[in-house]
């Protein structure tokens, strides 16, 4: 008995009886047939790269810091080492010279080691990669940390304005001019070296979305940030309000050391520019409560946006248009898009996402088009909303 060939397989078996073998004796024995090619196995099908306009639209970012937050990685290492040799020298030097502004002066530099390793911890949380409870990743922590670097310097610089004002109302204390001096001037070498540590010369400039990553984005139509990182940035205008308050000392110390009449200058100089660096910290304070209310990013206006949107060949209407940002370079954009029924979707897609990308920067565009209907017009959830 012998079966047909049967195809599918990469060869063929028949039974064969003892006659085809020309010989004696019983039984049977395979026999295979390598009569047919064998057929290619199915190929794994391969990744495709998507089209431009596709919400992946750059590479995998790659595991760890990117190189501009190993920068302020090693800036920020390298000020909180010097930070904390003068800490102590200031320490040293106001007990010595019974001077409150020196004491002051050191309290400042706690707040900056403080913040410091606030902001360090925040740059290494936030390459944690997103989870399905924090779907955003955790850039805000950067957020977060410059934050509590403003509140840190207000809560001390709170404390030192009380002790100042005690000091105008009671005269018992006594000041050494000498080790003032001397210590205010290491005091002011301190903080002209850490301010050169942490000042960036303006980091690359970039528009192009980083997907997960936190890239900085300051050019084209947008406001451009002084420091290209969040953490940089508040310590950087945190060392500027110590590097007055430091000359304040300076010049209060030489007054002293030259006429110790008027040792009334040393509280005075610590009232005087403790008020002006809280004031120094106004914009970042400002700058952070923003991004936490979900507010319009800085550099970009909602008008702007919205007549992008609708300059889309196809696009009769928008509404639910929201702008965020997760931090002070990383913007979000969502809206509905209302299309003509003649209009390609998939094309209209392509061309929105493509606008608020390059025009504006944003690292994530969430778009839902729609069939336009008339009755959009009176409905108030499409409407835009209120000036503000």
């Amino acid at each position: 008995m012998e079966p047909s060939p049967t195809t599918g397989g990469s060869e063929t078996t028949r039974l064969v009886g003892p006659r085809d073998r020309g010989g004696a004796g019983g039984g049977l024995r395979l026999k295979s047939l390598f009569t047919e090619a064998p057929e290619p196995l199915p190929e794994e099908p391969k990744p495709m790269e998507m089209s431009f306009h596709h919400c992946h639209r750059d590479p995998l970012p790659q595991p760890g810091l990117t190189p501009e937050r190993m920068q302020a990685q090693r800036q920020l290492c390298t000020a909180c080492a010097v930070c904390c040799v003068f800490m102590a020298g200031e320490v040293v030097g106001g007990y010595l010279a019974h001077s409150l502004a020196i004491m002051t002066d050191a309290a400042h530099l706690l707040a900056d080691v403080g913040s410091m390793m606030g902001s360090l911890f925040s740059l290494w949380l936030s390459t944690r990669p997103a989870t399905r409870t924090m779907t955003f990743g955790w850039h805000r922590s950067e957020t977060l940390g410059a934050l509590a670097s403003v509140v840190s310097l207000w809560m001390v610089t709170g404390i030192l304005l009380y002790l100042a004002f005690i000091r105008l109302l009671h005269s018992d204390y006594h000041i050494e001019g000498g080790a003032m001096l001397l210590t205010a001037s290491i005091a002011v070498c301190a903080n002209l070296l850490m301010a050169f540590v942490l000042h960036q010369a303006g980091p690359p400039h970039s528009h192009g979305s980083r997907g997960a990553e936190y890239a900085p984005l300051e050019e084209g139509s947008g406001e451009s940030l002084p420091l290209g990182n969040t953490s940089v940035r508040a310590a950087f205008v945190h060392v500027l309000g110590d590097l007055l308050q430091s000359l304040g000392v300076l010049i209060a110390s030489i007054l002293i050391y030259f006429k110790p009449q008027y040792k009334a200058a040393d509280p005075i100089s610590t009232f005087l520019f403790s008020i002006c660096a809280l004031g120094s910290t106004a914009p970042t304070l400002r700058d952070v409560l923003r991004v936490l209310m979900e507010g319009t990013p800085r550099s970009v206006s909602f008008e702007p946006v919205r007549d992008t949107l609708l300059s889309v060949p196809g696009v009769r209407a928008t509404h639910e248009l929201h702008l965020w940002s997760l931090t002070f370079t990383h913007y979000v954009a969502s809206a509905h898009l209302a299309i003509d029924s003649t209009a390609d979707p998939e094309a209209v897609l392509a061309e929105a996402t493509s606008r608020l990308h390059s025009r504006f920067g944003f690292s994530s565009c969430t778009l839902q088009v729609e069939q336009y209907q008339p009755e959009m017009a009176q409905c108030l959830r499409c409407q835009e909303p209120p000036q503000a």
